[in-house]
């Protein structure tokens, strides 16, 4: 009985217009948002989004088991890490060469709650634009997303230069 252990090497990914570029080659998100908490099967939903073609998620919070980071690598889907803005530090250098990693996220929808910033939204994106300055310091070889509640206005664009993805919640409904 022989135990094989490959390393899991680091990949680069860029940004270039409107393209995602993996490892130099274009990149198209198939993805869900997935949050399973503390009781959810990973290996059941890993087996459930490649039966839908999914290649990547976007979490809610990160995923520090390593094993489960392995799982999703090996089976091809990437991971868009949400990351806490004001503890990211440690888990981007304990992570940022494992190959499931795609981007880096900070906030879902934080402009929908000025509250949180003492009422003054420009509070969050100058804490939004040093947390993605702060990453790219710390790791060259992936983007850095937000989630943003609508199409970001200008002030939004022009107050975080460093963000690099700016996804988009919209809400049309029947409307």
């Amino acid at each position: 009985l022989a135990l094989l252990v490959f390393p899991i090497s680091s990949q680069t990914v860029k940004i270039s217009g409107r393209q995602i570029l993996l490892n130099g080659q274009r990149y198209r998100i198939n993805g869900i948002c997935y949050s399973r908490g503390g009781s959810g099967n990973y290996t059941q939903d890993i087996a459930l989004m490649k039966e839908a073609n999914i290649n990547t998620i976007r979490t809610y919070n990160p995923i520090s088991d390593k094993a489960e980071l392995d799982a999703f690598a090996s089976a091809g889907i990437k991971i868009i890490m949400h990351l806490n803005e004001n503890d990211f530090e440690n888990y981007v250098n304990t992570y940022k060469t494992h190959q499931a990693i795609l981007m880096w996220e900070f906030g879902n929808e934080f402009n929908y709650h000025p509250d949180w910033f003492g009422g003054n939204i420009n509070t969050w994106y100058a804490k939004l634009q040093n947390c993605a300055k702060r990453v790219h310091e710390l790791d060259t070889n992936h983007p850095v997303s937000t989630a943003h509640g609508e199409v970001p206005d200008e002030n939004a664009l022009n107050s975080c230069p460093d963000v690099d993805v700016w996804g988009m919640n919209l809400y049309r409904w029947d409307d």
